[in-house]
């Protein structure tokens, strides 16, 4: 009797036991997959961040070592900064620019197409604000080394490389020349030749009559340029865009030409309405 009274219990007990001991088991399987998912969001969040940065740096700033822009400059002086044309001021005895693209502290080389002069400058800023119409802002100086035209101001200019050793010797100077300009009052700079220099003019440049006209952009398909002729004078207030036929495989929409700076920004400004990016001043010859 006692024999028969025990064995039920003790079968009651092993099970109880085996069911305990899977309960574990289950927890563990349960919780693995946890485990496995945290490293995958960890390396998700590391590999988006510079992603991220390099796509801001690159889309605001020029980084291309053979940039070249053409197009008129804004000469600098006190009275568009006191009408609030431009949000900066700019050291007019110097060979500074401002620009809205290339990083502050880099150099370029501008040229005056009308005499091949040129000269380097730097960016000193670019946060400056002013009209988009202008590829820069220059000073009185660089006006005055390249022999500029001050109701012309058309310039080409070309981004430098900071490995060059010549821009770093001009770096140099330029350092030389802050420190001298904030000690001497603006008229009280004097520069002495070293030695005796013979002077040799500069054969004179004959004026050219002011032609210019705004580049829109070439296609491939001249149903493409005349698309974008609808578009602009749907648009905008511009009703006589051009296509010119550049080759077989290139149709560029053309506004002007223009005979007068005034008329060409007042077209550019008004078709800047259609946020183009790649506006050019190109000249006619």
């Amino acid at each position: 009797m006692n024999f028969k009274i025990i064995f039920p219990l003790f079968l009651l007990v092993s099970l109880i036991g085996c069911k305990q001991l899977e309960e574990p088991k289950k927890k563990i399987i349960k919780v693995e997959p946890d485990i496995i998912s945290e490293p995958k969001i960890i390396k998700e969040d590391v590999t988006s961040k510079p992603s991220d940065e390099i796509e801001e740096d690159s889309s605001k700033y020029i980084f291309n070592r053979e940039y070249t822009n053409q197009g008129f400059a804004l000469i600098y002086n006190e009275k568009l900064f006191n009408e609030k044309k431009i949000s900066k001021k700019i050291d007019n005895r110097g060979l500074y620019i401002f620009h809205t693209k290339i990083r502050k502290n880099s150099f370029v080389k501008i040229t005056n197409p009308e005499n091949k002069k040129t000269v380097i400058a730097q960016v000193i800023s670019n946060k400056a604000i002013y009209s988009n119409f202008y590829n820069s802002v220059i000073t009185k100086r660089i006006v005055d080394e390249l022999s500029l035209d001050e109701n012309e101001p058309y310039v080409v200019l070309s981004l430098v490389s900071n490995k060059s050793t010549f821009v770093a010797k001009k770096a140099k100077t330029f350092d030389e020349e802050k420190k001298v300009a904030q000690k001497a009052p603006v008229d009280g700079i004097t520069i002495d030749n070293l030695g005796t220099v013979e002077k040799k003019e500069l054969p004179k440049t004959t004026k050219s009559n002011f032609l210019y006209s705004i580049k829109i952009a070439d296609f491939y398909y001249k149903d493409s340029a005349e698309n974008m002729i609808q578009r602009i004078k749907d648009k905008t207030n511009i009703k006589n865009p051009i296509i010119k036929k550049i080759s077989q495989t290139k149709y560029r929409v053309l506004l002007g030409p223009f005979n007068d700076i005034k008329k060409i920004q007042e077209s550019f400004d008004e078709i800047e309405k259609l946020n183009f990016e790649n506006l050019k001043i190109i000249k006619d010859v």
